[in-house]
């Protein structure tokens, strides 16, 4: 599959050839889907938490008399229908965590890639660098090339100056390529790749 290289200039500078094998998949919503959960579950702290009865700090002893007086038997007020009581089947703290192996995490890579290869929302530039961190220069770069919400992949490091401006934009991520995952793939319209990036995932999936 040959793509056109730009510069974020708009400018052409010259073209590339993408791996089929990496980029000419037919996308899978399940595996896509599968990926986006566990990185999704991995994230949460799990650190919510309720007492339930037996942690309320509050007197066991029985209310009133078991009969005579009309009202409902209770034992205890760390009942959770009372007001102060413990919570019935609230949350605990947890591990939302749950295994996917590694080779379905390469597939769904592989997957999210295409699907952006597929839909033209993929974008290959030549570099990500700038002279200065001026976030209002950037913008203008990314009104060139229709950018409004994107993933940018730069090479084994992003360039101080260009994270810098680009940190300033909504909907504009920018990570390095050993940072490249399927969830912030799908979550921007377009992404956009440098020759380094490029290269550099040529040489994982071979």
């Amino acid at each position: 599959m040959q793509v056109e290289v730009k510069t974020f200039g708009g400018e052409g500078a010259g073209s590339v050839e993408l791996d089929e094998a990496v980029f000419g998949l037919e996308p899978r919503a399940d595996l896509l889907a599968r990926c986006v959960r566990w990185q999704l579950a991995k994230r949460r702290a799990g650190t919510h938490a309720v007492k339930n009865r037996a942690e309320i700090a509050r007197t066991g002893k029985k209310l009133f008399k078991q009969k005579g007086t009309g009202s409902a038997r209770h034992g205890s007020a760390r009942a959770p229908q009372f007001r102060g009581g413990g919570r019935a089947f609230g949350p605990q703290v947890r591990s939302h965590e749950h295994d996917l192996p590694k080779k379905v995490r390469a597939l769904a890579l592989r997957h999210a890639l295409s699907s952006k290869a597929r839909g033209q929302t993929l974008i290959v530039v030549d570099d990500a660098r700038l002279d200065a961190p001026k976030t209002k220069a950037l913008k203008e770069q990314f009104g060139r090339l229709g950018l409004s919400s994107a993933l940018i992949i730069s090479g084994a490091e992003v360039e101080p100056n260009f994270g810098l401006a680009a940190r300033n934009l909504p909907n504009i991520d920018v990570l390095p390529v050993q940072g490249l995952n399927v969830y912030d793939i799908l979550r921007r319209d377009t992404l956009v790749l440098t020759r380094a990036a490029l290269d550099a995932i040529g040489e994982h999936f071979r």
